[in-house]
């Protein structure tokens, strides 16, 4: 599929579920009613989606939630969407709490990557991210644990992992270097997302890339650019010298990649969207729940596509960040 500036799109975020077993701070607010069950996408609509887009031209999967391990039966899903014709790589976001438990079968399914989103490696730090679980302090701390010990094996398993950090100036930003640390002796990468002012992160300060680079410049000495590119999305990635893995950066405030965009949003309701920074897409739950053919899906997908704009606009108008949905609504 080509939009109208002539970018392939080719690769689907599927959000499964808007559920999730911590509260961060930055994406999902204590106090938020999720979805019922019936008005989330069924496993078996969303393959159907899939299918229907695998011959439109996407390739690249990436299941993502909420927490995508809170719903029973992810793991099959996973298989079930790699085994779609047409569809290459499938890989998965996650919060890490239920990786470890999930960690064979999920190999066995056939990932082809994993990223962890980890903005601390504090303890102390890490339950006032994620308000320390969803049942308190001590289910904080072992969530903190599970974490830690799949991090023991990141390095050595047989697919990519990417840990993904999303700095926040006063709460983790003093430990970025340690962070970034976690490449050097393994072959993860480590990237930073600049925080986005969507929902209830608008209340907090990120740090730009710009900034994270000088930084780890002094510690560890110069970033040198790397000529391949490993993964679908954003990421700018750069080798440090003596360093197993890479450093990354997604810097959609201070760096706009919109231009090279190549990805749909499935929201866990059946909303496809072509921007996460806006609310407006195609509500394929209506579509599949009331009839309509794969051939009349595809041609509305296709449509919206068509019309899919250059870019966003953080700072402009009409954007609002009041307006804008939470980040666990968008899969993140």
């Amino acid at each position: 599929m080509l939009d109208s500036f002539n970018r392939t799109i080719d690769y689907l975020r599927i959000s499964i579920t808007d559920r999730c077993n911590l509260r961060c701070m930055y994406c999902m607010p204590r106090g938020i009613l999720p979805l019922s069950h019936g008005e989330i996408l069924s496993y078996e609509e969303i393959l159907r989606i899939v299918r229907i887009m695998a011959p439109l031209g996407i390739r690249n999967v990436k299941i993502t939630g909420g927490e995508p391990l809170v719903r029973r039966g992810a793991v099959e899903l996973i298989g079930k969407v790699k085994r779609t014709a047409g569809i290459e790589k499938v890989t998965i976001t996650s919060n890490g709490v239920l990786l470890l438990h999930y960690l064979d079968d999920i190999l066995r399914a056939g990932v082809d990557g994993i990223n962890l989103s980890l903005d601390t490696l504090d303890g102390e730090t890490f339950g006032r991210i994620t308000g320390a679980g969803t049942d308190g302090p001590a289910a904080g701390r072992a969530f903190f644990s599970n974490i830690r010990s799949f991090l023991d094996r990141a390095g050595n398993l047989p697919v990519p992992v990417k840990i993904n950090c999303v700095p926040i100036r006063g709460v983790n930003s003093g430990e970025l270097a340690v962070i970034a640390g976690l490449a050097k002796n393994s072959g993860v990468f480590v990237r930073f997302i600049e925080l986005m002012p969507l929902g209830c992160a608008a209340a907090f300060e990120g740090v730009p890339g710009r900034e994270i680079a000088a930084l780890l410049e002094t510690v560890y000495g110069p970033l040198e650019p790397c000529r391949e590119k490993p993964g679908n999305g954003p990421a700018s990635y750069y080798s440090i010298k003596g360093f197993a893995g890479k450093i990354g950066f997604i810097s959609p405030l201070s760096h706009n990649f919109c231009g090279s965009c190549n990805r749909l949003r499935l929201g866990s309701a059946g909303l496809l969207r072509p921007c996460l920074a806006y609310n407006t897409g195609l509500d394929l739950r209506a579509l599949l729940r009331n009839g309509e053919t794969d051939e009349g899906i595809a041609r509305a997908i296709t449509a919206l596509v068509a019309e899919k704009g250059q870019g966003h606009d953080f700072f402009g108008v009409p954007y609002s960040p009041a307006e804008c949905t939470e980040m666990f609504r968008i899969g993140g």
